[in-house]
């Protein structure tokens, strides 16, 4: 059973540098949109084709994330991601020490 348990500690650790990783994409991307860059740099590319299906589908779901001029959908999504990594990321390491 330890085996599992491993597995289940190794996926927590996995998914809370993952969600870690897109915060800091988000984070930047928000940045980029303020200086204007040059939209067909494949960097800003890059950032723009990770993060738009999330934003776009928050600012689907939640009309009013864009109010006044200003996107909240980032914030929506970075407060999304704070509450898998201080919920489900410590609900399995947990069950991964009650399996041991």
């Amino acid at each position: 059973m330890f085996i599992f348990a491993n597995l289940i500690r190794a996926v927590a650790d996995l998914l809370s540098i993952i969600l870690n990783a897109y915060m800091w994409i988000i984070i930047v991307n928000v940045l980029l949109s303020w200086v204007n860059p040059d939209p067909y740099n494949p960097i800003v590319q890059f950032f723009a084709k990770v993060t738009e299906p999330v934003l776009n589908k928050i600012r689907n779901v939640f009309p009013f994330v864009y109010a006044g001029g200003i996107d909240f959908s980032p914030m929506v999504v970075i407060l999304a991601i704070y509450f898998l990594q201080g919920f489900l990321v410590p609900t399995l390491h947990q069950f991964a020490i009650f399996l041991r």
